[in-house]
């Protein structure tokens, strides 16, 4: 369990990736730590990509249907204008933002922000995904997750598509998407004759 960092009277400021396969409770865990940081009174704001309307277009929602409202955003220059009295940041899907993220994130920690980011790490080809290894290469603080492999049983690292679209950005679910081990990823199609 991830336990928050403090700074006895020092302003600090840093960033925290959450990063997994699909369903291995990123934004559960996001939301978790959201949470905690308004029972301890701080100030929080939550943005999420534009693009991603699962769930509702102002909420990030876990798969177990947790909630928070968030505001959804397509450029992350937007986060530059957060006012003042906000000391934590959430960032859901992190990996559907541009490149940029990784210096607006940046630019937010030096203003002693605490700033938590959830993402995949890897698409459905098994390759890194958007600016999360950038994310991963900046911050303090990093916290992979795992879920479960639907077909053995074993922790998942990898987010296999059940359709047959080679676009990178496919939003979906469990219509969409299966957790799967490395070995279980890599036997791909074999798996689904059964």
């Amino acid at each position: 369990m991830f336990l928050e960092p403090h700074f006895s009277g020092q302003r600090s400021g840093w960033l925290e990736v959450i990063c997994g396969s699909m369903f291995s409770g990123k934004t559960e865990e996001l939301i978790r730590r959201l949470k905690r940081a308004k029972i301890a009174g701080q100030h929080v704001e939550v943005f999420k990509p534009k693009i991603d309307t699962r769930y509702g277009e102002s909420e990030v929602v876990s798969h177990d249907k947790n909630s928070l409202l968030a505001t959804p955003i397509s450029d992350t220059s937007r986060l530059l204008n957060v006012p003042d009295e906000i000391t934590v940041i959430g960032l859901d899907e992190a990996q559907f933002f541009e490149p940029d993220v990784v210096k607006h994130v940046q630019i937010l920690a030096q203003r002693g922000k605490r700033v938590i980011i959830a993402g995949l790490d890897m698409d459905f080809r098994g390759e890194p995904f958007g600016p999360i290894c950038q994310l991963l290469a900046v911050a303090e603080y990093i916290t992979k997750v795992h879920a479960i492999c639907s077909h053995c049983g074993n922790l998942a690292t990898h987010s296999y598509r059940l359709t047959t679209s080679q676009d990178t950005v496919v939003l979906g679910e469990k219509e969409s998407y299966e957790a799967r081990c490395r070995k279980c990823y890599a036997m791909g199609n074999i798996l689904e004759l059964k």
